[in-house]
Formats: C-alpha cells, sequence, structure tokens
C-alpha cells in the first residue's frame, strides 16, 4: 500500500528548503525513509543543490520531478523565483510503482521515446494500473506521447501529470531523474497499488473569439500555413504584435481552441480544448503546437471570461466530490496552466481560486497536496486520456 506525504516552502537557500520539506513532509514518521520522492522547482533554485541534498537525506529513494512557474502545496500557492514542494511516497512493497525516463523528447519522437518509456515500466512491473508523466513542456507532441503509452500499457491506463514550464519565457524546462538534470526529458512513474484509483478531472475559463481559421500546411506538430499563410505571421497579425514577438509574450493572449465532440463538451464545460504555443522556429514562420495538427484543423482565438472560470472550476470540484464519495482521499496531485497564475490572474483572484479547489476536497484535513503551474496537463476527458492547456486539472487519488 502506497501512502503519501507532502510539504512545500518559500525558503529562497536551495539546500535548506529541499531539507525543510522532506523533513516536513515526514515530520511525524519514525525516519525520513521513503521509497520515492517527487519534486517540483520553480526556475531560480540550484537544481544540483536540490537534488545533493536530498541524496544525502535519502540515499536509497528515487527522485524524480521538474520545473514550473510555481508550485502549489496543501499550504497554498507560491510563483517565486524559488519556490520548492515535494511529495514523499512509501511503498509497504518495492513493487507497488516503477519509473522510467529519456533524455530527448521532442515533437518528432514523443511516441518512440513514450513508447520506450512505458516497455520500461512494464518490464519492471506488468502490475502498473496508473501512469503519471513529467515531460518537456518546450516541445512535445503529447497526444503522440499518450499513444505511446497506451500502445504498451493498453488503451485504458489512465495517465496524468503535466509539462514542465520555466517562468513563463518559454525558454527551457528542466526534469529530475535521481541525480540528473534534464531540459528536453521526460519521467514516467507507473502507480501499481491496486486499492488506489484516480479520479480527476480539467477545466479552463477561455472562450472562442471571432472566426476560425484553418491549418493547411503542418508536418506532425509543426504547423507551416494557416489559411495559406505562414503560420507565425499570420497569428501575430491576428493578435496586432510584431513577428519578432517571443511566444513566452503571448501566453496570455495566444490561446487557440479547438472545437471538442458534444457530449465531451458537456462534461468540460466548454466547446473547445485550448492549445498554448511556446516555441517559433528561427525564421519566426513557423509554429509548434503541442499536439499534432494534421491540414484541415480548425483553431480560433479565444479570451478568457473570468466568471466562466471561476463557475467552471465549482463545477468540476462538485464533481470530482462526488465522484470520490465515501472513500477515503489519500493524496491530491494538481498541474496548472501557467497561464493561470500571475499572468492572468492578480493575486487575491489566483489565491480565491486556490481557495475554490482546495477548501471543498481538504476540508480542513492534512490530504497531502502536490501542485505546478505548467505548460500543459495529462488529463481524461470522456474516459479517454487527452492533453489540455489553459486548464486547472486535478487528480485525486482515492482508496476503496
Amino acid at each position: 500500500m502506497l501512502t503519501f506525504y507532502s510539504a512545500s516552502t518559500g525558503a529562497v537557500n536551495s539546500k535548506k528548503a529541499i531539507r525543510y520539506c522532506i523533513e516536513t513532509a515526514l515530520e511525524k514518521e519514525a525516519s525520513l525513509n521513503c521509497d520515492l520522492l517527487m519534486i517540483y522547482s520553480s526556475i531560480g533554485h540550484d537544481f544540483e543543490e536540490i537534488l545533493s541534498e536530498a541524496h544525502n537525506l535519502l540515499p536509497q529513494t528515487i527522485v524524480v520531478g521538474c520545473t514550473g512557474a510555481g508550485v502549489v502545496g496543501k499550504e497554498g500557492s507560491n510563483e517565486g523565483m524559488r519556490s520548492l514542494a515535494v511529495m514523499a511516497i512509501k511503498a509497504e512493497k518495492r513493487q507497488e510503482f516503477a519509473v522510467s525516463y529519456c533524455d530527448n523528447i521532442r515533437g518528432f519522437n514523443s511516441y518512440e521515446q513514450a513508447h520506450q518509456m512505458a516497455k520500461d515500466l512494464q518490464a519492471e512491473n506488468d502490475q502498473i494500473n496508473m501512469v503519471m508523466i513529467l515531460a518537456s513542456g518546450i516541445d512535445i507532441a503529447a497526444d503522440q506521447a499518450i499513444r505511446g503509452i497506451e500502445d504498451v500499457l493498453g488503451p485504458d491506463i489512465p495517465i496524468f501529470g503535466g509539462t514542465s514550464s520555466d517562468n513563463s519565457k518559454a525558454v527551457s524546462s528542466f526534469q529530475f531523474f535521481n541525480q540528473k538534470i534534464l531540459e528536453r526529458g521526460a519521467v514516467l512513474i507507473g502507480f501499481a497499488d491496486p486499492g488506489l484509483e484516480l479520479v480527476s478531472g480539467a477545466n479552463h475559463g477561455n472562450i472562442p473569439i471571432g472566426m476560425p481559421f484553418t491549418v493547411t500546411k503542418s508536418e506532425g506538430n509543426r504547423v507551416f500555413e494557416i489559411d495559406g499563410q505562414d503560420a507565425w505571421p499570420f497569428l501575430m497579425r491576428k493578435l496586432d504584435l510584431p513577428v519578432s514577438t517571443h511566444p513566452g509574450e503571448t501566453l496570455a493572449i495566444a490561446g487557440l481552441g479547438e472545437q471538442i465532440e458534444d457530449d465531451l463538451a458537456e462534461e468540460y464545460g466548454n466547446k473547445f480544448v485550448l492549445r498554448i504555443i511556446v516555441k517559433v522556429d528561427s525564421e519566426r514562420k513557423s509554429f509548434y503546437m503541442p499536439v499534432e495538427s494534421p491540414v484541415g484543423t480548425r483553431l480560433w482565438l479565444t479570451k478568457r471570461d473570468e466568471q466562466h472560470t471561476f463557475n467552471g472550476l465549482d463545477v468540476l470540484i462538485g464533481r470530482i466530490k462526488k465522484q470520490v464519495g465515501n472513500r477515503k482521499l489519500v493524496a491530491i496531485f494538481h498541474t496548472d496552466c501557467v497561464a493561470r497564475g500571475r499572468l492572468l490572474f492578480n493575486r487575491i483572484s489566483k489565491e480565491e481560486i486556490i481557495k475554490h479547489m482546495q477548501e471543498p476536497l481538504l476540508e480542513g484535513t492534512n490530504i497531502p497536496w502536490l501542485g505546478i503551474y505548467g505548460f500543459g496537463e495529462f488529463t481524461l476527458l470522456g474516459g479517454r486520456n487527452c492533453f489540455h492547456n489553459y486548464t486547472t486539472s486535478i487528480y485525486a487519488l482515492v482508496r476503496s
């Protein structure tokens, strides 16, 4: 049986921050021993110091993690340049989880790399019943990564997690595996505790504006032309921005909507799943989507609607609580889009959003919580594995 413990801090000294998180998370335990340590860090920390100190304190523990624009713990959110959060996991049996990683996942090889990681998981443990993924957020075809995992572990395996980010600049993000610091990598964590079940959901608050436009030339997740014109200049004209604009500067305003089926829209609370752009080519002509975008894909520009955001979040949390029912809630993982942090919301609004999530779910208890502001979210929709952007995605682990 897996047991979870969490803590977060805004301490700026990296060595002291990771020590504090580990000691606080496990303070009521007889020792600091745990089997798996998950670390979320904002971009300003010294990652070598964090991983080294974690190894010193927990020499037998497998360490995984990634960077984001901020973290969320049961203590609340922190988007400081040096914020840190951990989830420590103890296993009664080592066979209750497995971990694999790769050091180079890109749009063109997302299927192959995810497929191999899933094979590595399966070789270590063939009883995995859910998979968490932490992957590079700069250039990944997330739908192909999902397909790569499913082709090994089956289409019914729930996949959750997110893609790493930086401080909203869309330049570099990092992933961790033991003492390794990866820049374009990915980590898979397979859970094999038969008593655990995943209850999850995603929601965003954007609505479409204007008329749709159509992808007319693409290759994989790279979009070359929209409506017969160079893709990036076309989009910048729509936004009234110069072509020289870095995609990191457009995160708050360039959410691209892709229409979904009516039955999924009812569950989602929205007719559109959103896509975020974090990479363009060196000539500023084409851009990269986080999923494959075949010719004929129709896209809408969208804008944030604050009331829709809060209403949708309340509906999402209510649905999760209903699905959890009387079962024991043992841990909550959480991925929030970087754009839903301070890029879109002032401090008061952001703290209110976090309260709308945590107060109904935690109900004053000390349930472990680990969240991050990343570039994208892997969350089930209509019972199928799906990749999203600009959402709040909640992953509640419950025990029957």
